[in-house]
This record gives structure tokens, C-alpha cells and sequence, in this order.
């Protein structure tokens, strides 16, 4: 979840909240479905706790360091 250039940051962050969202819309539909397989429920869970850490390394990365 490297990014090069710094001016690509928000633009990451947007594409993976959109993501994270659909994830989310998602896994609502499948724990709603009682036939629905829990492998996949928890992949898609996993994977959207994943999505969330990258957002907070990325938000975090546009925070600039104050010297000490």
C-alpha cells in the first residue's frame, strides 16, 4: 500500500474509503442472506479491516512531523 507520490495520498485514501464502503454495503447483504457461506463473510471482513489500516497509514502520512 506504497505510494510514490505524495499528491496521489488523497486521492488513494478516496479510492480505498469507496472500497471499504462497498465492502461494507456487502457484507450487510450476506449476513442478511441465511444461505450466505461465513468463509466468505469473514474474508470480506478481514479484508475490510485491512482497507481501514491503509486509510489510517495514509491519513497519518499526510500529517507533517513537527521537529522535536
Amino acid at each position: 500500500m506504497e505510494t510514490d507520490n505524495p499528491a496521489d495520498i488523497p486521492e488513494k485514501i478516496a479510492a480505498l474509503r469507496t472500497e471499504h464502503r462497498d465492502l461494507d454495503e456487502a457484507i450487510a447483504r450476506l449476513v442478511d442472506d441465511a444461505d450466505a457461506d461465513e468463509v466468505a463473510i469473514k474474508r470480506l471482513k478481514k479484508r475490510k479491516l485491512w482497507l481501514k489500516d491503509c486509510i489510517a497509514r495514509l491519513e497519518s502520512a499526510l500529517i507533517p512531523d513537527e521537529p522535536a
